[in-house]
């Protein structure tokens, strides 16, 4: 495995990773009502696509139940949210939530809690557990990448297991999970349906998609560890033992139409055959959704919270742990938020 401080330098580099140039000035509509924080029913808009399970899973409701499964010769291990909905015969939604550097899948299942979201509004729930020490996920392309192998694994043995709808996988995750959001974007499109990444939104290269992925993203303006302008800031250091965690960062003003993150928008936009100009809504005080007019199939939303930190929106644990991520906002729920925009899309119907 490459060194810690290596996989940051991909993660962050402009020239691994993202794009350099910077994003087209939006255009600003009028500010709309506040962002809803209750999520809509399910409401598939095409036919289901049954997993192998269906018809014979007996999987009872679960909750947060840790389950392993050998890839490559080791034993890798995953959390799993199965709703009381789960009947073994109607298939359902899979979101599949990614954790960061650092945070293992039951701090981050405690992060975004879309395990609580999924038992009340009837999807299931992988947290999947990364690789190395410290626990980060490989976002390397080619045959080797065990991280890789690992999720197509997880997505058979979910498949085969419980009733899953293929045609309605989703990915997410935070900070280097937001990364491995991204690489699935390219490397997976033809099983998830849409992803959205929180704070991480990354542009990686080579990009070998089959399909325009749907994405929302989110990221704070006052990021500390991976600024909103590009970079990684030196709160990183301290995540991986260099640096004090508890001095205050200075982050620098932030561009919105600049590089870094603006720009990462802009760029999967482009690739997914928008319209370079994006339309900002001010949707709360503090909030500003910014969508750019792409085909229908292939939409790129980008919420972007005015001094949020590396942080996971309308999450407690988040916000108790500010000292090391910056501010939470509470004007928004990033799970509702994305579980929202899932479920306007699925897999194309074979």
């Amino acid at each position: 495995m490459a060194s810690v401080a290596g996989l940051v330098a991909t993660a962050c580099s402009g020239a691994a990773t993202t794009t350099g140039a910077e994003s087209p000035g939006a255009s600003v509509a009028a500010a709309a009502a506040p962002a809803t924080t209750a999520a809509p029913a399910v409401t598939p808009i095409g036919a289901p696509v049954p997993s192998p399970g269906c018809g014979r899973s007996t999987q009872a409701a679960t909750d947060l139940e840790k389950r392993t499964i050998p890839v490559g010769g080791a034993e890798r291990w995953y959390l799993l949210t199965t709703p009381a909905k789960h009947d073994g015969k109607t298939p359902l939604p899979l979101v599949v939530d990614f954790h960061g550097l650092l945070e293992g899948a039951q701090i981050h299942a405690a992060m975004s809690k879309f395990g609580d979201l999924g038992k009340s509004e009837g999807f299931v729930v992988a947290t999947p557990n990364g690789s190395g020490e410290p626990v980060r996920w490989d976002v390397s392309p080619g045959s080797s990448n065990q991280d890789l192998a690992f999720i197509d694994a997880l997505l058979v043995r979910l498949g085969t297991e419980l009733c899953i709808d293929t045609s309605r996988v989703y990915a997410t995750g935070l900070s280097y999970g937001a990364i491995m959001t991204s690489f699935l974007t390219c490397q997976r499109s033809d099983k998830f349906a849409a992803v959205a990444p929180v704070a991480g939104l990354m542009v990686p290269a080579p990009c070998d998609q089959t399909r325009k992925v749907p994405i929302l993203t989110i990221h704070g303006t006052a990021d500390p560890i991976l600024l909103f302008n590009g970079g990684a800031g030196s709160r990183l250091g301290s995540l991986v033992g260099r640096g004090d965690s508890t001095t205050p960062d200075t982050t620098p003003p932030p561009d919105l139409n600049g590089p870094g993150y603006p720009a990462n928008a802009a760029t999967w936009a482009e690739r997914n055959g928008c319209q370079p100009a994006p339309t900002d809504t001010k949707v709360t005080e503090n909030v500003i959704r910014r969508v750019y007019d792409c085909p229908k199939d292939a939409p790129v939303e980008f919420l972007i919270v005015l001094g949020g930190g590396h942080a996971w929106p309308g999450s407690e644990f988040s916000k108790s742990i500010e000292k090391v991520v910056g501010p939470t906002t509470f004007e928004i729920d990033a799970t509702v938020e994305a579980w929202k925009f899932f479920q306007r899309y699925q897999l194309p119907q074979p």
